[in-house]
Parts: structure tokens; C-alpha cells; sequence
């Protein structure tokens, strides 16, 4: 049996994202042209489109060995064998958590984790979340809904009207926007991205077990089986019997009320879906 000879992509069409189907030179390519890829000579098993992105399915190198991977709209976490996080594709919003809004071609590991043993991680649309194998839940990316369970100018904004604004990056590296003044008579900050990992607390200090992002929403399970939610609410997503967004994590009353453990969550990018059970003895 002949030996099947390899062949080439291709890719032609619209690339204003920087998509790249082919050379990525301009918004559009008229004709097909061999696509870039992020090494010379890289073995390309597969190519998945999306509005603003392209994904190449490449063999990982030797040393990663994927326990878990999460696609968010323009990046990619992978979670190795060994707790390790590694993330690539654009980083605009921070998402990538290298301390930069750069985009990365290639899995670059998260050194800022480095050392903590990862159990689970979750790709949001433009954040990410990790969760630690001793239950600490780590957040980073874009803020604009509240969805990282920080100051959010827009959710302030639904509520009252905010005088004119600074902004700029504070020694941490995050963007901070500041109004001139907030309840207190200071400034107010507000944080639009978070370009790094920064531990997140749950009221009551609860450990979580499993997380997942929606597009501008954030959901997690706690060992005692509560879900907590936060971010973008517009179509009820959070579960909090109404449309409002927010920028804290709050528990769903539902589950609660009766009497159910939620063992398992999973969020599309505007609603949300739990698995749950009777708890014993109810």
C-alpha cells in the first residue's frame, strides 16, 4: 500500500481579526494561499475556524501531556499531567495571564501558578479561571461585565452616572480606571483587565471543586455542593431570579432551597447548566 504523500493547507477569505488564513496581510484573501502556521514545518492535522480566530490541531510537544483543554473565544488554556497551566492565542483583554495584553502562537506556561497544583481550569470568552488542587480559585482577563468578581465601571454605570474618569495601569500591571469620586469622597477604582492570576475569595472562605465561564459569566461549585455565580446576567445565566449583572460572587438560593447538592457545572456562553442531587436525608 502506497505511502499517503503530505499535503498543505490553505486558507482564503476574510482576516480582519488576524485570522490569517493565508499571508494575514490586510482584512481579506481573494485567492488561496498556504496558512501561516506558528513553526516551520509544523505538522497540521486539522484547522477549526471561528468569527475570530483559526485553530491549528498540531501533535503538543513531548513534555506536555494533557490532562485537560478549554477553548475561550480567541484563547486556549491546556492543564498537564503535572498541575501545570499553559495558555496561547490572543490576549488582548489579559486573558492569557502572562502579565502583557500580547498574543502567544504557542503554549507558554503560566508562570505566575507555577509550583501550584492546578486541579481544574475554565476558558470564558475573554477571562479564564484556574482552581487549585487545595480548592483556591485563581481569575484573571477582561472585567467588563464583572464576570472576574472586581469592580466593574459598567455594572457601576447601570446603577448611577460616573463623572469623567483616569485611567492607567497600577504598579501590579493592572488597568485601573479611577472616577473622580467615589462613596467615601476618593476615588473609586475600577478594574477593566487583569493581565495575571489573582486569588479569589468566596464568601465564607468556602473551597471550590469545579468551575466554568461563559462568555462574561462566571460559575463555581464548593465542596459542601453550592454554586456561586457572578458577572453578566442579561438572560437570568446566573440564576438569581433576575436579569442583573454583578460583580461579586453570590449563591443561587435555588439549590439551596431545595434541598439539592450541586455536584457539577457548565456554562454556554449566556446561559448556565447544572447537574445537582438530593442531599442525604432530605
Amino acid at each position: 500500500m502506497a505511502e499517503e504523500r503530505r499535503g498543505s493547507w490553505f486558507g482564503f477569505g476574510f482576516c480582519g481579526f488576524g485570522q490569517a488564513p493565508g499571508s494575514g496581510r490586510g482584512r481579506q484573501v481573494l485567492s488561496p494561499e498556504p496558512l501561516q502556521t506558528p513553526g516551520s514545518g509544523a505538522d497540521v492535522r486539522r484547522v477549526s475556524a471561528s468569527w475570530s480566530y483559526t485553530a491549528l490541531v498540531t501533535p503538543l510537544a513531548p513534555e506536555l501531556r494533557a490532562r485537560r483543554l478549554e477553548l475561550g473565544a480567541e484563547h486556549a488554556l491546556l492543564l498537564d499531567e503535572a498541575g501545570q497551566v499553559f495558555s496561547w492565542g490572543q490576549g488582548r483583554h489579559g486573558q492569557l495571564g502572562h502579565g502583557s495584553l500580547e498574543a502567544e502562537p504557542e503554549p507558554r506556561l503560566l508562570e505566575a501558578l507555577q509550583g501550584l497544583p492546578v486541579a481544574e481550569v475554565a476558558a470564558g470568552g475573554w477571562h479564564s479561571v484556574c482552581v487549585s488542587e487545595t480548592g483556591d480559585i485563581y481569575i484573571w482577563g477582561w472585567n467588563e461585565s464583572g464576570q472576574l468578581a472586581l469592580p466593574s465601571r459598567s455594572l457601576a454605570e447601570d446603577t448611577k452616572t460616573i463623572p469623567r474618569e483616569a485611567s492607567g495601569l497600577n504598579e501590579d500591571g493592572f488597568e485601573v480606571r479611577r472616577t473622580a469620586k467615589g462613596e467615601d469622597g476618593a476615588p473609586a477604582p475600577f478594574i477593566a483587565i487583569q493581565p495575571f492570576p489573582a486569588l479569589l475569595d468566596l464568601p465564607l472562605g468556602a473551597d471550590v471543586v469545579k468551575a466554568s465561564c461563559g462568555s462574561r459569566h462566571t460559575a463555581v461549585v464548593t465542596g459542601t455542593g453550592e454554586l456561586y455565580t457572578w458577572g453578566w446576567g442579561k438572560y437570568g445565566q446566573l440564576g438569581h431570579k433576575d436579569t442583573t449583572s454583578l460583580d461579586r460572587p453570590c449563591r443561587v438560593e435555588y439549590f439551596v432551597d431545595k434541598q439539592l447538592q450541586v455536584r457539577a457545572v457548565s456554562c454556554g456562553p449566556w446561559n448556565t447548566y447544572v447537574y445537582a442531587v438530593e442531599k442525604e436525608g432530605s
